[in-house]
């Protein structure tokens, strides 16, 4: 689901603020990571779980591919939401079928890159300096429709986002802890171009 796409960012911390990781987020034209997702529903005894890898790429948007427990392609840009299952038709939003869907997408694409004129604009930040290069960004939505979905978004991490928690107003907790951060090369390959292509 779109609302569990909250992919990452990276930076070098050191005695940070929220002006500067938005300049290091800025800096950093793609990245590429590792997620686990644990979304703990009220009244199951076991949370579900869901693995696989994200790419950002600054010009291009997000791709999230999920392999397990099974497979799941979801790729956001500045025109469009596309979503692929078990290799079926994508489906494809765009501002035109849905407009407020694709707000929604846009809000969460301004996350990606801890924009904080947009963030300031649509939530109540809690920013904190946790020492030794750690971080935690504590986000209460102020605006629709995302006030109607969360009651907090919590973003930590160290030299790069490490986690999100997702705490949404139907009691489910939802937890996505990101690992194996790559930076280089700065630019998309030849497949991961072929990624953004539908």
């Amino acid at each position: 689901m779109i609302i569990t796409i909250l992919a990452l960012f990276s930076c070098a911390v050191q005695g940070v603020t929220l002006d500067q990781l938005q300049q290091r987020f800025s800096l950093q034209p793609v990245v590429r990571a590792d997620f686990t997702q644990s979304r703990a529903i009220a009244g199951m005894a076991k949370p579900l779980v869901s693995s696989g890898q994200l790419l950002i790429a600054r010009d291009k948007g997000l791709w999230w591919h999920q392999a397990r427990p099974f497979a799941l392609t979801l790729l956001l840009d500045d025109k469009r939401m596309v979503q692929v299952m078990n290799n079926q038709p994508p489906q494809i939003v765009t501002a035109e079928s849905n407009p407020q869907l694709f707000q929604f997408n846009h809000l969460l694409r301004a996350l990606f890159q801890a924009d904080r004129q947009v963030l300031e604009q649509n939530f109540t930040t809690d920013f904190s300096d946790l020492g030794k290069q750690g971080w935690r960004l504590v986000l209460t939505p102020k605006t629709s429709p995302l006030d109607k979905l969360f009651h907090t978004i919590t973003l930590s991490g160290r030299d790069y986002l490490e986690g999100i928690e997702l705490n949404d107003r139907q009691g489910d907790l939802t937890t996505i802890t990101l690992s194996n951060q790559r930076l280089t090369p700065r630019t998309l390959t030849d497949d991961e171009q072929q990624r953004f292509v539908f």
